[in-house]
C-alpha cells in the first residue's frame, strides 16, 4: 500500500504535521493512523503510553495550553476524528530559536492529518464546529505534579482564535502569564 504516512516539517523545530494515505473503494477507506516505525527518526525510542479522547459539545470551545515538566514531559500525537479544530502548539524550550512562537493548524477528520508535539512545546485547540473531538496519543504517563500550562489569551504569545473564546476551564483561565523573565523549559 506504499507509505501511508507522510511527515512535513512546520516552522517550529520537531513539530510536523503528518498526514496518513487514504485508501478508499466502494466499501469506504482504509488509513493508518500510527506506526512507530515510520514515526521512530522523528520520536527516537519514545513509546506511547496513554491514547486519550476529548470530545467539546460547542463551537468556541478553548482548552490549553497545556505541556508536561521533566521528568513528565513527552511527545503528543493530536488528531481530529470528529468536525474540526484550530490546534496551536507553542515552543516552550529554552535554548530554541523559535522560543514563544506558535503555529496554529487546522485539524479535521476529512483531512486525515495530526500533529507531531515533541517535549517542551505547549498544546492547546478551539473546536470549530459543534461535537469536535480529538484523539490524543501520548508518550508519558499523565503526572499531575508535573502538570504546566499557559494562558490562551497571552499577550506575549499574540494567537488569534479564530473564534471567540468560549468555556474556557478555570484551570485554564487561571495558568500564569509567561512574561518578559521567562526563558523556557529546561528538557
Amino acid at each position: 500500500m506504499g507509505q501511508q504516512l507522510t511527515a512535513a516539517k512546520t516552522k517550529l523545530n520537531g513539530v510536523y504535521c503528518i498526514t496518513s494515505e487514504r485508501f478508499s473503494d466502494e466499501r469506504g477507506f482504509f488509513s493508518r493512523w500510527f506506526c512507530a516505525e515510520t514515526l521512530k527518526p522523528l520520536m527516537g525510542e519514545a513509546v506511547i503510553r496513554q491514547i486519550n479522547h476529548s470530545v467539546n459539545l460547542l463551537k468556541g470551545v478553548t482548552r490549553g495550553l497545556h505541556f508536561q515538566y521533566p521528568p513528565a514531559a513527552e511527545y503528543k500525537l493530536v488528531r481530529c476524528i470528529k468536525g474540526k479544530v484550530y490546534d496551536v502548539v507553542v515552543d516552550l524550550r529554552h535554548g530554541s530559536p523559535t522560543l514563544n512562537k506558535h503555529i496554529g493548524v487546522e485539524l479535521d477528520a476529512e483531512s486525515n492529518n495530526m500533529l507531531l508535539i515533541p517535549p517542551g512545546c505547549a498544546h492547546g485547540f478551539q473546536a470549530l464546529e459543534d461535537d469536535s473531538q480529538l484523539l490524543y496519543l501520548h508518550t508519558a504517563d499523565y503526572q499531575p505534579q508535573y502538570e504546566g500550562g499557559c494562558r490562551v489569551d497571552d499577550p506575549a504569545l499574540k494567537i488569534n482564535w479564530p473564534l471567540s473564546i468560549i468555556l474556557l476551564s478555570e484551570r485554564d483561565a487561571n495558568f500564569p502569564l509567561l512574561g518578559h523573565s521567562f526563558d523556557g523549559i529546561m528538557l
